[in-house]
This record gives structure tokens, sequence and C-alpha cells, in this order.
């Protein structure tokens, strides 16, 4: 083959490598990278997969990251506390309820005819006793219940239109104790409270104190003998003290 038939032959060959190699270099730009291979899905479409795709791309603001549960971690949904509503039943506390020994000023009004005031105090059995003759309990009532129970006694059995007043004296919550104890004196009567624990509001017994001889004095002067010493062991001997009570601790002879 002669020299010049050589160099047609190969400038044809380079011409069709050339052209191969401009094909493959226009073949690879228009090849997409892996990560934009696949088309990203509407938040319209395929619900919260879309929904989870858009978010894990798209950073949220500074104010919302503190609701974004972070992976792995256990999420916990905590409750608005609802507002407390505090119901009473119209008792009051123990300190305001009616006891024993208390006396009471009863005052009806808006009657036909006047109906007298009545001062009552409450009996040993925890009752009153007002006009025609109805009789009440009040231990362990408040003022305003009490007042509520006697006109719906009288209203509409007796008259059609009636107001009840019940007020306390309060002088009469005290309750004395004296003779052998540390510091005789009256004690204001704020609860319910028994015959030795009336004693250690006042310091406790002396070293002189006659404790199986307690004298408890009631308001309708009647007297009850309580001793300490088996009260201590056994609390159902241990006597409930009512307003108005007189506690004294005799002194032992020796």
């Amino acid at each position: 083959m002669s020299i010049s038939n050589v160099g047609t032959h190969l400038g044809r060959w380079g011409a069709v490598c050339g052209l191969v190699l401009a094909g493959f270099c226009l073949s690879g730009c228009r090849t997409q990278s892996p990560d934009q291979q696949f088309a990203e899905v509407p938040s319209s479409v395929g619900g919260s997969a879309g929904a989870s795709s858009s978010a894990a791309r798209t950073p949220k603001p500074a104010a919302d990251s503190a609701t974004i549960p972070v992976a792995g971690a256990a999420t916990t949904l905590v409750a608005a506390p609802a507002a407390v509503s505090v119901a009473t039943n119209g008792t009051g506390s123990e300190a305001e309820l009616l006891r024993v020994g208390d006396s009471l000023t009863i005052t009806f009004s808006d009657t036909p005819v006047t109906i007298p005031v009545f001062e009552e105090k409450i009996r040993d059995d925890g009752t009153i006793t007002l006009t025609l003759n109805q009789t009440f309990k009040a231990d362990g009532k408040s003022q305003g219940d009490l007042a509520k129970e006697i006109r719906a006694r009288y209203v509409p059995n007796y008259y059609k239109y009636m107001t009840v007043s019940v007020k306390q004296d309060i002088n009469t919550r005290w309750y004395y104790v004296d003779g052998e104890v540390k510091a005789p004196n009256r004690q204001i009567y704020t609860s319910r409270i028994t015959v030795l624990k009336a004693i250690a509001s006042v310091g406790g017994f002396t070293d002189f104190a006659k404790k199986t001889k307690v004298q408890v004095t009631r308001v309708d002067g009647r007297t009850q003998e309580v001793n300490c010493t088996k009260a201590l062991k056994n609390p159902s001997l241990d006597l409930e003290v009512y307003p108005g009570d007189k506690i004294h601790v005799p002194r032992r002879v020796w």
C-alpha cells in the first residue's frame, strides 16, 4: 500500500473516532447525578410521606424547633392544666362549725306576725328548740346551713315568707383548764379537742397532779370525771371538750 493510501485510511479512522468521542461527551453532559434521578413529590401528593420529605429538606424557623420530636427520643404529650375549681359543701372549716355549748342568737323576719328573738345555747344532745316547739340539730353545722334548715322547716308549712339569721356568740368559744397544770388558763376553742389534748395545750400536768380524778364541768353544770391514766391507753375514755367547758386537775394527797 502506498504512503498516500495509508494517510487516507488513517484520516478516515481518526474522523470516526473523533465522532464517537464527541457522542460520549454529549451523552455524559445529559446524565443526571444520583441526587437528581428522582423527582420530588409535591406535599399535596403522597400524604404524610410527602410532608415528611418536605419537612426534612426545609429548615424550620427557630420558634417551631422546640415542637419537632427528636428521632429516637420518647415524645411525651402534656395537656395544658385546666382551671381548677374548688367545690365546697357550705359547711366551712371545722373551726367554724357549731358545737355543744355555743350560744346562738336566732332572728326571724319578713313574717306576718312578729316572732321574738331566740337566744339559745346548744344542749348536750346538740339541739336547740325554737318557735312552735320545733327542735333542730345544731351541733356540727355551720351558721348558714342551720339557718337554711330552720327556714325550710317553717316555709311553707307555717309561713309563706321568712328570713332566718343565725349568729354565734364568739365569747363562748373558749374552754378553761386549771388546777395542777403548768399554765392554767382559758384557751380558744378552734376545733374538736379531748381532755388530754386540752391539758396538753396548757403545758401538761404538774408533778402533783391527780391524773385519775380530772373533773370536767359542762356548761349546764353537769360534772364528769376522767381517769387520764387509763385514757392514755384507751382513747375511748378520753372525753370530748366543748366550748365553755371547765377542766380541773386536782392535787393529789401524799
